[in-house]
């Protein structure tokens, strides 16, 4: 693939990302800073590093599976691992302006 199409491709990914959204709070997962690391092969292996606000997020399972399914649907994406994380821990600072702001934190 050429770097314009990656770049395409990885602007489409960001668009799902911010489709994503975690029931509890009703804020999308990139605006809350959950995802950690995008990496899209040249082959359209797709890696993602993300976490939940929580550990013990009873939410886990459908926004995993949400993630998966929308990176899935993406033309040019060829595979699909989301690794979730816990290190570096999650707190409000990895937020969005925007979500701060929705969520009453500025």
């Amino acid at each position: 693939m050429t770097q314009e199409e990656k770049l395409k491709i990885e602007e489409k990914i960001v668009e799902y990302l911010r489709t994503v959204v975690d029931p509890e709070i009703a804020v999308d997962i990139y605006s809350l800073g959950l995802v950690y690391k995008i990496d899209l092969a040249d082959d359209g292996a797709l890696n993602i590093d993300m976490t939940l606000t929580a550990p013990n997020c009873p939410m886990a399972d459908f926004i995993m599976e949400d993630v998966h399914q929308k990176m899935n649907s993406i033309q040019g994406v060829t595979s699909v691992n989301v690794n979730l994380v816990y290190e570096p821990e999650w707190t409000k600072d990895m937020m969005s302006d925007e979500a701060k702001l929705e969520l009453g934190f500025m």
